[in-house]
């Protein structure tokens, strides 16, 4: 595999740390600035939105540029925004900050899959996607909880220059190793009229529902495993930690059984899921049982996303495709929404913390539903693109 992905998997792993170990530090923040626990949440509040914003605006003002150029101007804001997070004198300088860091977050992930597919031939795109998106998973394993750590013991200030560190490494792993023919400037009217098409929509589709499932239940993890499994509150962060590792061994296998078995793959996994939640309804008073399960959750869950944003990819039919690619990574977002309220809602009502794997078994079957449409789509594409190809072929045999 090229060394750029190298670069695009230390750069996911750079955004998926400063995302993220916020959460862990909220205390030392807020001592900071003598504000609340709460006033100091609402920078995740500010994060989402700029990620929300970011995605579609600057995927838009790049397709201009080739995704080298644009990835390493993404890395160059996300820079600076934390070096200025590490440096606010204010709470909120920091919210300002932390809104410019996220502006990067969804346009690195949509142009970069894009530029990882053009880095190898198209049998091993959902490969070279996984590779890239295995930074965000190992963020989860190794940068968060190092970031915590630091930023409890010694100071968060430090935990935010860290990231931005990370942010000059991706840009020189960027200038050293991306090729400047890896992808190509496009025509944002092109790039809009992808949307146009019918494929482009099923497949968020199945982003936004069928990734659901995986919110609905992984937002209630920490309550489910010490109230139904009787798992000790200290233990949680390390079985967090093996779901991280389910998560990035699921993410690789996704990479290559998916360019294999194609969006097939994306279904069977998803039927997967809603069985798996079936059964964790069940067995979660067993605490053994219940942290297998979930490990093996974060695994199938995890290995239709690489699989899924190809699919994106390729759905929009168009040189470049960046726009539908980060509108993907709008829908994994929406899918958090959505699955996280869906799971709230059922607390309200009072139905316990096993309803929240019923609304992910059911989420993650009409993913499945709605997936067989895209197979569907996959395989009449492919049958076109044959028939085209036969006629050409027996032509050049007969001139011959």
């Amino acid at each position: 595999m090229p060394r750029a992905l190298l670069a695009l998997a230390i750069g996911a792993f750079g955004i998926g740390t400063s995302e993220f170990v916020i959460m862990g530090m909220l205390p030392q923040v807020a001592a900071e600035f003598s504000v609340s626990v709460a006033a100091v949440g609402i920078l995740i509040s500010a994060y989402a939105l700029g990620v929300v914003l970011g995605a579609p605006t600057l995927t838009a003002l790049g397709v201009r540029f080739t995704p080298r150029q644009t990835l390493i101007a993404l890395m160059v804001v996300f820079t600076v925004g934390n070096a200025l997070s590490a440096l606010a004198p204010s709470y909120e300088t920091l919210m300002a900050a932390r809104v410019i860091t996220a502006l990067a977050h969804g346009s690195f992930f949509g142009v970069g899959a894009v530029a990882a597919r053009a880095l190898v031939p198209r049998e091993k795109g959902t490969q070279a996607i996984s590779l890239m998106f295995v930074g965000l998973t190992l963020a989860n394993v190794v940068g968060v909880p190092i970031g915590t750590f630091v930023g409890q013991e010694v100071s968060w200030r430090l935990v935010f220059a860290g990231a931005g560190v990370i942010g000059l490494l991706t840009i020189g792993g960027l200038v050293a190793w991306m090729p400047r023919v890896a992808g190509a400037p496009t025509d944002l009217r092109q790039e809009l009229g992808a949307f146009r098409r019918r494929q482009v929509w099923t497949t968020l589709a199945v982003t936004t529902i069928g990734f659901a499932a995986l919110f609905s239940v992984y937002s209630y993890i920490t309550p489910i495993l010490t109230d139904l499994s009787g798992v000790p509150e200290g233990a949680v962060p390390f079985l967090l930690a093996l779901f991280g590792v389910g998560t990035t061994v699921g993410t690789l296998l996704g990479g290559r059984l998916g360019d294999r078995y194609g969006f097939v793959f994306v279904t069977v996994g998803l039927l997967a899921t809603a069985a798996l939640l079936v059964v964790f309804t069940f067995v979660v008073v067993v605490p053994v049982v219940a942290v297998v399960l979930l490990v093996l959750f974060g695994a199938i869950t995890f290995s239709g996303g690489p699989v899924v944003q190809n699919r994106a990819i390729e759905a929009a039919q168009v040189q470049g495709g960046s726009l539908v690619s980060a509108a993907n990574q709008g829908a994994f977002n929406a899918a958090n929404a959505l699955g996280a309220a869906l799971g709230a809602a059922t607390l309200d009502a009072g139905w316990g913390y096993r309803a929240p794997m019923w609304v992910g078994a059911v989420l993650a079957l009409l993913g499945a539903v709605l997936s067989v449409a895209v197979v569907r789509d996959q395989r009449a594409e492919a049958a076109r693109e044959s028939a085209r190809v036969e006629p050409a072929t027996t032509a050049a045999v007969r001139a011959a």
